[in-house]
């Protein structure tokens, strides 16, 4: 695994949403107000998809980011075998 995993704004941004729908609906469940609930669950919702878009607009961690020489390479091989 890459020592950078998750250290991008796509990633950041993303879990900071979800975290904050995460703590709206607890907040919501405990107050047994189903609508506040399913506004948590729309946020959780969101982080993902805002993150995913943000990953794709390039801010998020390529796949060869932080492999050592052997990963790569063998990254690289992969791709060969696979357009043969």
């Amino acid at each position: 695994m890459a020592h950078s995993h998750g250290h991008t704004p796509a990633a950041w941004t993303g879990v900071i949403i979800a975290f904050i729908g995460f703590c709206v609906g607890s907040l919501f469940m405990v107050r047994a107000e189903p609508v506040g609930v399913i506004a948590g669950l729309v946020l959780l919702a969101v982080g993902a998809i805002v993150g995913g878009i943000m990953h794709v607009m390039g801010m998020g961690q390529s796949k060869t980011k932080g492999m050592n020489a052997a990963q790569l390479e063998a990254h690289r091989n992969s791709f060969a075998k696979e357009s043969h």
